[in-house]
């Protein structure tokens, strides 16, 4: 390397050279990041189907009313919402260790909150602690990025399926531990419902901790260094011309509108399947099966899913996931309410539909995004997909009321056809591409 160039280097801090000379160092690094991130998910999982779960349900009982049960769900995802771009932020500027794992325990903080308000029968602490919470729920989403932070182009699906699917152990295990909480939560005075929320404050603590201890080198701080060694290294016309190439912002917009229309299925739908089930005389176990099912066929499939984003194209996949999402809400509106069996078909095919969504969305941004920026990108996009969630949450409520449950499901099906003009207009322009 020139004198010129070394002198571009030397603020960098000396233990950041042998990763920027070494692949091998790189490799070994990314592959450490996907380890501390899969611990930090397990975790994180836990806490995210906490609020899933028994939000609307506690909202319900303690407003007495079902046209609001969608409000726990909105205020969790605004609160992702606002989380998402302070972490994007605190991520680009101090790394994904500082971003995420505050961003976690912020949420555990939320989720102590939710307990109190339980206990206490307040409304206004209830809503402000759902807002709080929402943190880890964005955390445990952008922890997905630290694991591509690294990753070589072909690796990129793969390694956000690597981390969503760790989420899964947590989130299955959650909902299905909703009884036992709800129990544990009553024998030391608490209002059943808060019990998961007990849970969600301990896993979304515990996540952090994880985080702020062991994601030790930063992996954007790296990859950001490493893209500089790129960027100034005048000798290499590789390097140069694919940093030319580095930003796509019509690959940018493809990307979040993707994961944008997917969020606004999913969460409409989920938010009123356990209000529903409640009404039909199914209690707390029966909903924590469905909703466990729904969640691990959001994350499980994901090692699959990123494999094929990977091999067979983000685009192709993300028509699979607007198909998908169709056949989840013509099932989950034409079941009977007493059909435990088709219910948990229905929406196990909505989670897998939002996951072939999420993954090839996220694979997009990715591919369309430099390291300098990536990470305020990143938490901007998923500030969109939050209040995308917000509004189906917040509207599932209504719909339901003004219309019913299979109306809320037939509406979601069809508007997940939208996927499809936004893959025709993707594949338009050559500059998007369907592998990286």
């Amino acid at each position: 390397m020139s004198t010129e160039n070394s002198k571009a280097l030397e603020g960098q801090p000396t233990w950041l050279q042998p990763y920027i000379d070494s692949p091998e160092k790189q490799q070994q690094l990314y592959r450490r990041t996907l380890l501390i991130v899969v611990m930090s998910q397990i975790f994180g999982g836990a806490g995210l189907a906490a609020g899933i779960t028994v939000g609307a349900l506690l909202a319900q009982d303690m407003l007495g009313s079902d046209k609001y049960a969608g409000i726990p769900a909105a205020l969790l995802t605004f609160g992702s919402a606002g989380a998402a771009l302070l972490i994007g932020r605190v991520s680009q500027r101090f790394g994904r260790r500082i971003g995420l794992a505050g961003g976690f325990l912020t949420g555990g903080i939320g989720a102590i909150g939710v307990i109190v308000s339980a206990i206490t029968s307040n409304i206004f602490l209830l809503f402000t602690s759902l807002l709080v919470y929402g943190a880890g729920s964005a955390s445990n989403l952008q922890a997905r990025y630290a694991g591509v932070d690294l990753a070589k182009p072909t690796q990129r699906a793969t390694a956000v399926s690597i981390a969503m699917v760790s989420t899964t152990f947590g989130a299955v295990a959650g909902p299905n531990l909703v009884d036992v909480m709800g129990q544990f939560a009553v024998s030391i005075g608490v209002p059943a419902l808060a019990g998961p929320f007990i849970l969600g404050a301990a896993a979304f603590l515990l996540a952090g901790l994880v985080l702020l201890t062991f994601l030790r080198p930063d992996p954007l701080i790296v990859a950001n260094a490493i893209v500089d060694r790129q960027v100034i290294d005048r000798s290499n016309p590789i390097e140069k011309q694919s940093s030319n190439l580095a930003i796509n912002k019509r690959g940018i917009v493809v990307g979040a509108t993707i994961m944008v229309l997917t969020q606004i299925v999913m969460t409409s739908i989920m938010t009123m399947t356990p209000v529903y089930m409640k009404h039909h005389g199914h209690g707390l176990r029966e909903v924590g099966m469905v909703i466990g099912f729904h969640i691990g066929a959001m994350y499980l499939p994901s090692l699959v899913t990123g494999i094929l984003v990977d091999k067979i194209g983000r685009t192709a996949m993300a028509i699979a996931s607007g198909a998908t999402l169709l056949t989840a809400g013509i099932l989950a509106g034409s079941t009977p309410a007493d059909s435990m069996f088709t219910l948990i078909i229905a929406l196990s095919l909505l989670g897998l539909g939002w996951n072939f969504g999420l993954i090839s969305g996220t694979a997009l941004i990715v591919d369309s995004t430099h390291p300098s920026t990536r990470a305020k990108t990143q938490g901007t996009v998923d500030v969109l997909i939050a209040l995308a969630g917000a509004s189906g949450g917040a509207l599932s409520g209504m719909v339901v009321e003004q219309t019913s449950y299979t109306g809320l499901s037939f509406a979601g099906g069809i508007l997940s056809l939208l996927l499809i003009p936004v893959v025709i207009w993707s594949r338009s322009n050559q500059k998007i591409t369907d592998k990286s």
